[in-house]
């Protein structure tokens, strides 16, 4: 008998508690090869809405000739994020989704060596599609924010 894997692995991070690794299930994928180690929790902000806080932490190969985190892999952060967020607020099929749009407004550079965080809220869930804001923040600092839809998948 066979068993199916789900796309994503996730379980409590022993070095950092709180938090959960978020992983997928197949390491040679985008995710492990170029972001390196992810964790994520979720969170309640000042109003109460639930959000998701996505974890990476930025080392030299994620920097760019101003010795900054590249702006690409902020993107990156990004785009995760929001499948992190339909996976644990919306515990929803987040490895069958795909992102339609993201809008970025970057504010600040992200400095290597630090964690660097993605904070991001459902704004609305239709039928097919899922709206999502967040920010990207760094001991206390903004880096950027950001607006994002994506399409659930089709029955797979």
């Amino acid at each position: 008998m066979t068993e199916s894997t789900p796309d994503f692995v996730r379980r409590p991070a022993a070095d950092h508690p709180g938090w959960d690794s978020w992983d997928l299930a197949d390491q040679t994928r985008f995710n492990a090869q170029t972001m390196g180690r992810l964790l994520v929790r979720e969170e309640t902000a000042p109003g109460g809405a639930r959000q998701a806080r996505l974890r990476m932490f930025p080392a030299v190969q994620h920097s760019n000739l101003l010795d900054a985190v590249h702006g690409g892999v902020t993107l990156a952060l990004i785009d995760i994020s929001l499948f992190a967020a339909i996976r644990l607020l919306l515990d929803g099929d987040a490895g069958g989704s795909v992102t339609l749009d993201l809008s970025t407004q970057f504010i600040g550079a992200g400095r290597i060596g630090q964690p660097l965080d993605a904070v991001c809220e459902v704004l609305r869930e239709t039928r097919r599609l899922v709206f999502l804001r967040g920010t990207v923040e760094q001991d206390g600092h903004l880096v950027a924010a950001y607006n994002g839809t994506v399409r659930k998948p089709s029955a797979r």
